[in-house]
């Protein structure tokens, strides 16, 4: 009898720690959908812009459009367009084509 009573103790508290966890893991995943979105809006400006400001940032409009359709609506596409621009601006300065 006492084997089982330490059984459920050990079972309530399990139950009673992991809420907290499921909790936590749950602000955490809002938290990410939510800066995603937010990125995506942000993208999404980045094509309202003309090409020459574009340039300027180190993108083309054809990378916005085309990383923009790869992602879907809660995924976040700013890492790629950073990759995108960080690329350009390195082959900038070493004197290449940026392409």
């Amino acid at each position: 009898m006492r084997t089982t009573e330490r059984i459920l103790d050990l079972d309530l508290a399990l139950s009673e720690t992991a809420r907290p966890t499921r909790m936590a893991h749950a602000g955490v995943w809002l938290r990410n959908v939510w800066t995603a979105l937010r990125n995506r809006l942000a993208a999404n400006n980045l094509a309202d812009l003309d090409d020459r400001l574009l340039n300027d940032v180190g993108l083309s409009r054809s990378d916005v459009v085309r990383v923009l359709k790869e992602h879907g609506l809660a995924d976040d596409p700013s890492q790629q367009l950073t990759r995108l621009a960080r690329r350009r601006s390195e082959q900038a300065l070493r004197g290449r084509k940026a392409g």
